[in-house]
């Protein structure tokens, strides 16, 4: 997929896999390396309902925890849904969703625009939220 995405797309900043504290600690890592904000959709958010129900029975984030075999990429907006197309044609691409889009910040934040219409800051880990057991 990726071989792909590069061939369709050579313009991609960012590659990566969001393993170690999830979503929220490498989006945060790529705010405050790159120096610009981002911010999510959460409708847009491909969590899975079991996912989201694990989570909310544990009392957890889903945005914190490890996704494992999973890829984020970061590129031109205007290239963002031909990119979409070729992710989502790869083998278990299926559920790719772009899921936000990168602002000036000067403060370098990553924020959820949540269901409800509010919005709340994306904050690093703190600590462990589940062991890892692989």
């Amino acid at each position: 997929m990726i071989a792909a995405m590069v061939e369709t797309e050579p313009e991609t900043h960012y590659l990566r896999d969001p393993t170690r504290g999830g979503l929220a600690a490498t989006l945060n890592e790529l705010t405050n390396q790159s120096g610009v904000g981002l911010v999510l959709e959460e409708d847009a958010l491909p969590v899975k309902p079991a996912v989201r129900g694990a989570c909310e029975l544990l009392g957890i984030d889903p945005l914190g925890v490890a996704n494992e075999g999973k890829l984020l990429a970061l590129c031109p907006q205007e290239k963002a849904e031909a990119l979409l197309k070729v992710m989502r044609a790869a083998p278990h691409g299926e559920d790719a969703a772009i899921i936000g889009r990168a602002v000036a910040d000067p403060l370098k934040l990553v924020r959820l625009e949540t269901s409800f219409g509010s919005e709340r800051v994306v904050e690093w880990l703190n600590g462990e939220q589940l062991p890892r057991i692989c």
